[in-house]
């Protein structure tokens, strides 16, 4: 089973907001032991919202399932030597933050993996560890304008658009796993670890391999055109009575049947529609002859009538319906996490297993170093060693009158 591929294996978790995390929750959904180092206010996606589960985000619970958490004071040379020790057991390191903090705390790939020749350390940032914006911040939504995908998403003529849902953090997470098994196949041959350097921007530029390629081709600038696929037709969303529908019907057979389905056989042998490619030269006046037929019926009565054709579809789903999806349902893709104080918490699964794997329950995201305590005792310190190291606040344990949530209030105001 994938849920326990990466059984016996250890990451150190350095961290925070969204594609470090992704990439970290996928090794930890895989078996992997992910050790989420953050600082005794917690991580900053903590405190990104709204969207709230308890006093943090529901962005810090999406991507943090499955982990420990410890908090170290990167700041205190205390509580650095403990996130070497936590490194001297561990296999993986997954970092994000801005090229050259961690080597200035001394946690750097170079002294790291020094000492650990074994060591996989990965870097997660905005454009890189070289190069001439190497020295950048940079979110999600920043390198979807860097990277042109800003430049596709809208209607034509209008305003550029973000996906809403961070995309590029999400698939730099996904690369940086990626690059992660990839090491640890390379590592079981060789013995050898060594320094991944995975980016949100090459990421993005991933994300737009089509889009990218088409433009080498030929030179041509891509025209925002919302639903619209940009190299087929019909391939879009169209108004109906009720709401909206995607349909892709743009190989020969299946534009046939959706022109006699809808009563528009004379547009079969329109010249300006013979083909796919006319249709995207045309399509302003395609929309408008299919759009006049759409509108008359509902989506959920076009539904049926067009999978009956065999033409591809698909309602425009809100949150509301792909929680009630039935093949969501079947497939377990909407997971639940018992929280001890919060409940049930209910979030994406993992996408690669089996139905029967996703339905074994998962840990919630961790309580901000709720489990330091435990973790430290495994390595070898002392509950003497551990009071220490309290009392020059170096760590914390989810203890104390202050809490997180209220810490990150107190930074965030100042």
């Amino acid at each position: 089973m994938l849920r326990d591929a990466l059984d016996g294996l250890t990451v150190v978790d350095f961290t925070q907001i969204g594609a470090g995390p992704t990439c970290t929750m996928l090794l930890a959904d895989m078996g992997a032991r992910v050790l989420k180092v953050e600082p005794p206010a917690g991580e900053l996606g903590r405190g990104l919202g709204p969207g709230w589960i308890g006093d943090d985000s529901a962005l810090f619970h999406a991507f943090n399932r499955n982990k420990l958490g410890v908090s170290l004071d990167l700041k205190s040379p205390d509580g650095v030597a403990v996130a070497r020790r936590l490194v001297a057991d561990a296999d993986i390191v997954v970092e994000s933050m801005r090229p050259g903090v961690m080597a200035r705390l001394g946690l750097g790939p170079a002294q790291l993996v020094n000492d650990h020749p074994s060591l996989i350390y990965c870097s997660i940032s905005a454009y890189g560890q070289t190069g001439p914006y190497a020295d950048r911040a940079g979110v999600d939504g920043i390198v979807q304008a860097d990277s042109g995908l800003m430049s596709l998403i809208g209607l034509a003529g209008g305003e550029p658009c973000k996906v809403q849902a961070p995309v590029v953090d999400v698939m730099t997470g996904y690369v940086a796993c990626m690059g992660v098994l990839a090491k640890l196949a390379q590592r079981a041959r060789d013995g050898q670890g060594g320094h991944l350097d995975v980016n949100l921007l090459n990421s993005a530029l991933a994300l737009q391999q089509s889009s990218l390629t088409s433009y080498f081709a030929d030179g041509e600038l891509p025209v925002r055109a919302g639903s619209a696929a940009p190299y087929s037709a019909p391939n879009q969303a169209f108004e109906t009575s009720d709401g909206w529908i995607m349909v892709a019907a743009y190989t020969p057979e299946r534009w046939r049947r959706l022109c006699e389905l809808l009563g528009l056989q004379h547009l079969i042998d329109d010249p300006r529609f013979a083909t796919s490619p006319l249709r995207v030269a045309n399509r302003p006046q395609m929309v408008e002859a299919l759009t006049r037929v759409f509108v008359t019926r509902s989506t959920q009565e076009w539904l049926p009538v067009l999978k009956d054709a065999d033409i591809l579809c698909a309602r425009v789903a809100t949150y509301e319906d792909v929680v009630r999806h039935p093949q969501v349902a079947a497939n377990r893709m909407i997971g639940e996490v018992e929280h001890a104080t919060l409940g049930t918490i209910r979030m994406p699964g993992f996408p690669i297993n089996s139905a029967a794997e996703n339905s074994q329950p998962s840990r919630p995201a961790p309580a901000c170093g709720e489990d330091t305590r435990a973790v430290l005792l495994g390595l070898g310190y002392s509950v003497d060693d551990i009071a220490a190291l309290l009392a020059r606040r170096a760590i914390h344990c989810g203890e104390g009158a202050s809490s997180p949530a209220a810490q990150r209030q107190a930074v965030y105001s100042q």
